[in-house]
């Protein structure tokens, strides 16, 4: 029987999950939700997506433009949306989900997944599928990290796994904005986060409680992807070489090669369209084998994520081990499949 599963937001990342949602054998979407009437909900409306209004009166108004009066007549409320779904996804902005929870989630005793905008507390668990799957095993509420903490975590989990980590000093270089994103970028700035440590560096360790990582960042005058550049203190000697195997070997991260002209972030979502990815999106962690080095046993890499999708992978595995499906390596074999990671 197939995981009715509830979304409630419908953005960036939300928009994604329900595409993925739609892809799995063992997941059905009962439909998703929506305050104001946009092209997203248009879209929604044609993939013949169930729209539900986010409000929970009696009487829900039509979800509508105010300028032209476009609507879609919603099929009910959020607690409607509720009523039929087994688990949910939240996919609001940061701060809303914690709000969600308080007024739907723990009255109806809801299982429910949220972002990583989200602090580790309301969810109690953090999860990146690889990494940490079991333990989010049954758990009412799992919380997907962020972009750059689940991208932090898939390549420094088979480093700590094959040959520990005394420590991990790395930078965030951000991008300033979405691409659809007319209101915060692109801007004519490198705008340094004067944070010390940033929280991506706190945020690692919910997942990866024994690495000892420290973080900076800075976001720069692009839309595509983020950067990393990583400097990795091993407890044991290893060969670029042999770091370099280890990541061919390891799901959902993809070695990308300056000989091959991938010599930057806009020609990694190039190759994502010419891969007919879904969206023309990159949802593995992308790593430079030219740029991988070693110094006894000190490594520096360089990374980049795709913001926009890498974290919808999580999100399907979050759903899974949160309603007790337990092995987790068949959960990402089944959702690599489905979107077309690692060469499926």
């Amino acid at each position: 029987m197939s995981l009715k599963v509830g979304l409630i937001g419908y953005g960036t990342i939300g928009k994604r999950v329900a595409d993925a949602i739609m892809l799995q054998k063992d997941m059905e979407l009962v439909g998703v939700t929506g305050h104001t009437y946009n092209y997203k909900m248009e879209v929604a409306k044609m993939k013949g997506i169930k729209i539900f209004a986010m409000s929970d009166k009696d009487e829900f108004a039509q979800i509508c433009s105010t300028s032209t009066r476009d609507c879609i007549v919603p099929e009910g409320d959020v607690n409607n949306l509720l009523d039929e779904a087994d688990i949910v996804v939240d996919c609001t902005p940061k701060k809303v989900g914690k709000e969600n929870k308080e007024k739907y989630y723990l009255p109806r005793n809801m299982k429910a997944i949220f972002q990583g905008g989200e602090k580790h507390e309301t969810a109690g668990v953090s999860f990146v599928a690889q990494c940490n799957y079991d333990e989010a095993l049954g758990k009412n509420y799992v919380r997907v990290v962020s972009c750059n903490t689940t991208g932090l975590c898939r390549t420094l989990h088979p480093i700590e796994k094959h040959y520990g980590i005394d420590s991990v000093h790395a930078t965030m270089v951000r991008r300033a904005a979405d691409p659809w994103d007319i209101y915060h970028g692109p801007i004519n700035a490198i705008v340094p986060v004067l944070e010390l440590p940033s929280h991506h560096g706190p945020d690692v360790q919910t997942v990866l409680h024994n690495v000892n990582i420290f973080t900076t960042a800075m976001s720069v005058p692009t839309t595509i992807m983020h950067m990393h550049s990583l400097t990795v203190d091993m407890k044991k000697e290893a060969s670029a070489e042999d770091i370099l195997d280890l990541w061919k070997k390891t799901t959902r991260v993809r070695v990308v090669r300056n000989a091959e002209k991938v010599r930057s972030t806009a020609e990694i979502m190039e190759m994502a369209k010419d891969l007919d990815r879904i969206r023309g999106d990159m949802p593995e962690i992308c790593v430079w084998e030219e740029g991988i080095g070693v110094k006894g046993k000190k490594l520096f890499y360089l990374q980049a994520i795709h913001q926009e999708s890498d974290v919808v992978l999580e999100n399907i595995d979050a759903i899974r081990a949160a309603t007790g499906f337990k092995d987790g390596n068949k959960s990402i074999q089944m959702t690599n499949e489905s979107m077309k990671v690692n060469g499926f």
